[in-house]
C-alpha cells in the first residue's frame, strides 16, 4: 500500500520504520531532513513537505507535537487538505485536541477525504518493538479495512468510537497517569519519612492488593457496574485507614494534598449513610457532579475480560 508518514520524531521515527519494514511503500517528511536518514536507508521515499507526501498515498499518518501543528499540517497552503486524493484515509496519531480533530473531520469529510484519530500508548521502546496500543476514533467500517496497515504500527489497534473517542481516551489515560503519580509521590514520601527504607517500601505495596493487579482492571469490580452490595472493603474502614494516614502525616509534617481530598471524598460518602457499602461507592459523587451515571452489565464486562484472555 502506498503510505505517507509525516513527522519523525522519537515515536514518529519508530513508526514508520515499522510500516516500511511492513512492506508497504512509503514516503516520509519531517521539518528536519537529517530524521529521515533511517528511513531513507530502509528504501522509503523522501516527501518535500506535507503535499508531496500526500498526493499519491492511499493512507497518510502524521505524528506530531500537539494541536498547532496537526492544524498546520492540515489546512495550510500545502496541507493536507488540498492535496489528498478523494477517498484517501488520514489517521492522526498526534495526542490531539478532540475539539480540533472534530472540526477538521467535518471539513475532510466534505472533500471525500477520510479523517480518524488514532493517538498511541507504549512510549518510545513501544514504538520501536510495537508494542504498541492504538485508540481509534472515526468511522468503524475505514478503521476495519485498514486494520492491517495498523498493524503494522502496534499489536493493540482498538476502535473506541466516533471521531474524537479515541483522542478522550488517551487523555483519560495520561491524567490518570500523572494523578496517580502524584499520589505515589505522596505517599511514598510519607512511608520514606516514617522510617521505611524506599526499596523495601517498594517491594512491600507491590505484593498488597493493590500492587498485584493492573490499575483499570480494578474499576470492572464495583465502579463500572455501578453496583457497591455486597462490600469487597466497607467505606467505613477506607475511611478509617485514610485518616490513620493521613494523622501520620501531619505528625511528620508531610503535606498530603491528593490524601485530604481522598479523605473529604471519603467522608462525604459516610455523610450519605454509605457506611456499610463498598468504599469505591465514594466515585459516585463525582458522577453526581458531572451529570453522568456509569452501569455497564456485568455480562459486558466479562465478555471484555474473557476476550484478553
Amino acid at each position: 500500500m502506498r503510505i505517507g508518514f509525516i513527522g519523525l520524531g522519537i515515536m514518529g521515527s519508530s513508526m514508520a520504520l515499522n510500516v516500511r519494514a511492513a512492506g508497504h511503500d512509503l514516503t516520509v517528511y519531517d521539518i528536519r531532513r537529517e530524521a529521515a536518514a533511517p528511513h531513507l536507508a530502509a528504501g522509503a521515499k523522501w516527501g518535500d513537505g506535507p503535499r508531496h507526501v500526500a498526493e499519491t498515498a492511499e493512507v497518510v499518518f502524521t505524528s506530531l507535537p500537539g494541536p498547532r501543528e496537526v492544524e498546520a499540517v492540515a489546512l495550510g497552503n500545502d496541507g493536507l487538505l488540498g492535496s489528498m486524493r478523494s477517498g484517501a484515509v488520514w489517521f492522526d496519531l498526534t495526542t490531539n485536541s478532540p475539539s480540533l480533530i472534530r472540526r477538521l473531520h467535518e471539513q475532510f469529510a466534505a472533500r471525500g477525504l477520510h479523517l480518524l484519530d488514532a493517538p498511541v500508548s507504549g512510549g518510545p521502546k513501544g514504538a520501536r518493538t510495537r508494542k504498541l496500543a492504538l485508540w481509534v476514533g472515526g468511522d468503524r467500517t475505514v478503521f476495519e479495512k485498514y486494520k492491517t496497515v495498523l498493524d503494522a504500527l502496534g499489536d493493540q489497534a482498538m476502535y473506541v468510537g466516533p471521531i474524537g473517542a479515541g483522542l478522550v481516551a488517551k487523555l483519560v489515560h495520561n491524567c490518570a497517569g500523572y494523578a496517580i503519580q502524584a499520589a505515589l509521590a505522596e505517599v511514598f514520601t510519607l512511608g520514606v519519612k516514617g522510617g521505611v527504607d524506599p526499596l523495601a517500601l517498594w517491594q512491600a505495596v507491590r505484593q498488597g492488593a493493590l500492587g498485584r493487579r493492573r490499575t483499570f482492571d480494578r474499576l470492572a469490580d464495583q465502579f463500572l457496574p455501578g453496583t457497591y452490595e455486597p462490600p469487597d472493603f466497607t467505606l467505613r474502614l477506607a475511611h478509617k485507614d485514610v485518616t490513620l494516614a493521613t494523622e501520620l502525616a501531619r505528625e511528620l509534617r508531610v503535606p498530603m494534598r491528593l490524601a485530604d481530598l481522598a479523605l473529604d471524598e471519603l467522608t462525604e460518602a459516610l455523610n450519605r449513610g454509605w457506611s456499610e457499602r463498598d468504599s469505591r461507592v465514594s466515585m459516585v459523587l463525582q458522577q453526581e457532579r458531572s451529570g453522568v451515571k456509569i452501569a455497564v452489565p456485568k455480562e459486558k464486562i466479562q465478555q471484555v475480560l474473557d476476550a484478553e484472555r
